[in-house]
């Protein structure tokens, strides 16, 4: 006899420890499965080998990639909190076009079935739930929002003030990014964050980044209605014969086999696994996969064309939190090099990689990726993830490279030194880079062309529902984070009132 909930939610990153922690107080029971366990709080945390030379967090998942005819290790992170645990906390609203088409020179951006208006006191709350940091008015690109942000934007240290002044003197318009963290500027000695160098693309350690286990989990477990099984992986959804509603979910662990039902079942396990899971379930009335009728679960693979890159300053950068679109990401260390590009610094001196890293400043280039039905997820034979891609919008990835390029100048940088600096991966294979997946399971007005209907359940499918990034019709250009935690809160809100 399987263990029944109010509700199932599978995965607890972005979209599902947010979930969680939005349900938790209503009373239901829930359950969260988590494929990975907690992240191990330890030294290597910090330790900049272990993480970028080593990769002591990735996973071992081996995906293909039919384009290239091998397979590849995706740098995807299986623990509580999901992607998050190792993401950058930056956490930006989309511009508030981004939910209607805009063409672009290579295609177009298709519109969502909501509006920016839709989203906006979603986004508010999420804000509050991930102690963002930042400044209203900053940005002209920014969206109109319903409330400041919770915290105020975390201070410039000196080299990215000077860089800050010296934009707002060449004409352009800085602003400090939104930031999730948990710091007390004005109480230091109390603050949880303490500002070091090893926190973009790092773990941490003292729980003081804003991240889905910190914000979202923990915060939910305190509920005695909150069940998180860990080192859980569900291999199956199953359904009534009808083929109308999920009855049982089949997870791993500990070598053996359980069952789970759930009134109503979440699936928030990244946009190539929660693809994946459900075109594994496939069934006599879902022959291509549940939720699949109109044949785009696992189509439209979206990860955003993305560059780190590095210009050398004239002046040392010595600055130690660096966060902050042209953004900036976390600050170059001479151990990275050896982990990013291993072949070309074999034979450098450390002397040389850490005067590289003392002058760097880092930036990050980021461009929308615009959906392509060929862009997909796929099963192979042994069950393996195939994954499709061919960039979709190299222009604009070109033109804003070439506009940060141009700027170096005025900026008291070298202009001829701008070089690629791959944060992310070990590998030069780009789809390795996933951290930003998104798209494989639309969502839409129209059962012919999306896989779920606005308030994110499957057209086919009555009591299933899906909360990461898969749901994005388009990608927009910056981290997605953010818009899967507001639409977590969104479907929540859809949920508590289905079930009174």
């Amino acid at each position: 006899m399987a263990d029944t909930y109010d509700v199932i939610i599978i995965g607890t990153g972005a979209g599902g420890g947010t979930l969680a922690r939005h349900l938790a107080p209503s009373g239901k029971r829930i359950l969260l499965l988590e494929r990975g366990d907690w992240l191990p709080r330890e030294p290597g945390n910090w330790s900049t080998v272990d993480v970028f030379v080593d990769g002591r967090y990735i996973s071992e998942d081996s995906w293909y990639n039919p384009k290239a005819k091998s397979f590849f290790q995706p740098q995807v992170h299986y623990f509580v909190g999901g992607a998050t645990k190792l993401y950058g906390a930056a956490l930006y609203r989309l511009r508030e076009q981004d939910f209607g088409e805009l063409h672009h020179h290579d295609g177009v951006s298709p519109a969502w079935p909501i509006s920016y208006t839709d989203m906006e006191p979603y986004y508010t709350k999420a804000e509050e739930y991930y102690q963002v940091h930042g400044a209203r008015g900053e940005d002209p690109t920014d969206p109109p929002a319903s409330a400041p942000y919770p915290y105020p934007a975390v201070s410039h240290e000196p080299r990215i003030q000077q860089l800050s002044d010296d934009l707002a003197t060449a004409g352009y318009h800085p602003f400090h990014a939104p930031c999730g963290i948990l710091l007390d500027e004005g109480n230091l000695p109390y603050s949880i964050c303490v500002r070091c160098s090893d926190c973009d693309g790092f773990p941490c350690p003292l729980h003081a980044k804003a991240d889905a286990e910190v914000c979202g989990v923990r915060p939910a477990v305190e509920h005695a209605n909150v069940t998180l099984l860990r080192n859980a992986r569900v291999t199956r959804l199953e359904t009534n014969p009808a083929g109308t509603a999920i009855t049982q979910v089949v997870v791993e662990q500990d070598g053996g086999i359980e069952r789970y039902a759930g009134d109503i079942v979440v699936v928030s396990a990244g946009a190539a696994n929660s693809a994946k899971l459900l075109l594994e379930s496939a069934t006599d009335q879902h022959p291509n996969g549940l939720a699949n009728g109109s044949d785009q679960v696992g189509r439209n693979f979206m990860y955003h064309d993305s560059q780190a890159v590095l210009a050398l300053s004239k002046d040392p950068n010595p600055t130690v939190f660096q966060m902050g679109n042209i953004q900036m990401i976390g600050k170059s260390q001479a151990a990275m090099f050896r982990g990013e590009k291993p072949l070309e610094t074999k034979f450098a001196p450390s002397w040389a990689l850490r005067d590289v890293a003392e002058h760097a400043v880092d930036f990050w280039l980021s461009t929308e990726d615009l959906p392509q039905p060929d862009n997909r997820v796929t099963l192979g034979q042994d069950g393996a993830v195939h994954l499709s891609y061919t960039p979709s919008n190299p222009t604009a990835a070109k033109r804003l490279y070439g506009q940060l390029h141009s700027m170096l100048g005025a900026l008291r940088m070298h202009p001829g030194h701008l070089a690629h600096r791959f944060a992310y991966m070990k590998t030069d294979i780009p789809i390795a880079g996933c951290a930003h997946q998104a798209g494989t399971v639309r969502f839409g007005a129209d059962p012919a062309t999306s896989a779920l209907n606005p308030d994110c359940r499957a057209h086919e499918v009555d009591n299933l529902y899906v909360v990461d990034t898969s749901f994005f019709p388009s990608i927009g250009a910056v981290n997605p984070a953010l818009t899967a935690m507001a639409n977590a809160i969104r479907v929540g809100d859809h949920l508590l009132e289905r079930m009174k």
